[in-house]
């Protein structure tokens, strides 16, 4: 898709719950005087923004699975905004979190400290062959550092990446970014940066014909070959929020044209690492390590802002240049929360929870839709789960299901505007669990006009 169709799709069509739609505004004037008052509030202190201010509405408590709103309302968080893997709050990395900021709330960027030092060793030996790492305050900064160690290591700026994709809201992540929403309207965005289309789930739009040829990694091959000079390609091993993995065997075709042609491989995971999958690391679904991983969200445990990279040792190769020089590089405090997280998620064997609990959802999903003419897909992998709708039937009706579940006090993403994209703690009760499915199955029956009564097993 060009960059052209990307700017012309509508904005409320790029995400979907976003804040300036009528759904949006009806949820707002829906809620209590408590709540009515900060939003007023929040709209004056805050510049206004797409997807954000004006808020949806105020959280005043979270634990575990559950967010509580300024009227007293509990909603099961499906989305958390991918940072709620081992739950809000859990005991383990809040108790880290305090005793690290009674010994060392802050590290000089001239020291190191033991919590990033032990972080940066228990991240490295995640990797298939090793990796050294860098910590930033945020994924696009992450995103940053990797654009640039590519660039040390190959002597070339020009990127592969894709159209649809989110690789953070910065500059230099949204001109490597494909959607609309973070890229119109930005003015002049790095050059260099080719975009091609994605492989596509279920209906291929490549022309395929029914039979896998393997044409949308046949188009990396092309501008890879063409350009001559691209250093690295940049992308998620499975679009996030659409739930989109790629066919059989394209990472490994798109890994071996990168080293073919003098190129890296940068998978930004950010969203998706630690288990969300149902592997610790997307990518093993695809036998197709990259040469830099780029992981954030989750790694702070839900409660610190913190993003890593992790690049193979033969890329430790610029000692005399600032690949991420952040002032809170290798925060003790955001190290103590991350250690902690990746002990929960050991210990309480979260990423085979992940595993198992993802492969029930998802044939209850696709059993409870079967027939449903509003559900075009339903995608998934480990707990992230997608449910594609039919805009063609119904272009409001992912929006609409959105706010019917929260009003059912269920609480998940709505993402290009068709998809529901639900992503609970990967600790959650696996009766919470079938409760939140249920919901969202009802409210998508009920809006097709069918029975919105739901068999779980």
């Amino acid at each position: 898709m060009s960059d052209a169709a990307q700017t012309d799709r509508a904005p409320d069509r790029a995400e979907g719950d976003v804040n300036g739609t009528p759904a949006r505004r009806a949820w707002v004037r829906g809620l209590g005087p408590r709540a009515a008052a900060l939003l007023e509030r929040d709209q004056r202190a805050f510049l206004r923004q797409a997807l954000s201010t004006p808020c949806l509405n105020v959280a005043v408590g979270a634990a575990g699975d559950t967010l509580r709103d300024a009227d007293g309302r509990d909603l099961l968080d499906f989305h958390g905004n991918s940072v709620h893997h081992v739950g809000y709050g859990h005991p383990r990395v809040v108790g880290a979190i305090r005793r690290q900021l009674d010994q060392l709330p802050f590290c000089p960027r001239r020291y190191t400290n033991l919590p990033a030092v032990e972080l940066a060793e228990r991240l490295g030996a995640l990797m298939p062959e090793g990796a050294k790492v860098l910590l930033a305050p945020g994924g696009a900064a992450a995103v940053g550092i990797a654009m640039r160690l590519a660039r040390a290591a190959t002597g070339r700026h020009r990127t592969i990446s894709f159209w649809g994709s989110f690789h953070g809201a910065s500059l230099d992540a949204a001109s490597i970014g494909g959607e609309a929403m973070f890229r119109r309207d930005a003015g002049p965005l790095l050059p260099g940066c080719e975009h091609v289309d994605p492989p596509t789930p279920d209906d291929c739009g490549w022309g395929c014909s029914g039979s896998c040829r393997m044409l949308c990694a046949a188009a990396v091959e092309r501008v890879l070959a063409r350009e001559g000079d691209v250093g690295a390609v940049i992308a998620e091993p499975m679009r996030c929020t659409t739930v989109s993995p790629a066919p059989a065997g394209y990472w490994r075709r798109v890994r071996d044209a990168c080293r073919a042609h003098g190129a890296l491989l940068i998978f930004d995971e950010i969203p998706l690492a630690l288990g969300r999958t149902g592997r610790m690391f997307a990518f093993e679904h695809e036998d197709a390590a990259p040469d830099i991983l780029v992981i954030g969200k989750a790694l702070g445990g839900g409660v610190f802002p913190l993003a890593a990279v992790l690049a193979h040792p033969r890329l430790d190769i610029a000692p005399d240049r600032a690949l991420g020089h952040y002032t809170h590089e290798k925060s003790p405090v955001g190290a103590a929360a991350a250690v902690a997280t990746l002990d929960v998620i050991r210990d309480e064997g979260l990423v085979e929870r992940s595993a198992t609990l993802g492969r029930w959802a998802l044939e209850f999903l696709r059993s409870a839709f079967d027939g449903c003419p509003l559900v075009r897909a339903v995608r998934g992998r480990g707990l992230l789960l997608g449910i594609e709708l039919r805009t063609d039937l119904d272009p409001d009706a992912a929006e609409a299901v959105m706010y019917a579940c929260m009003a059912r006090g269920v609480s998940f993403k709505v993402s290009e505007g068709r998809v529901l994209t639900l992503a609970p703690p990967l600790n959650i009760d696996e009766a919470r669990l079938r409760r939140g499915l249920s919901a969202v199955v009802g409210a998508v029956r009920e809006r097709a006009g069918g029975d919105r009564s739901v068999n779980v097993v």
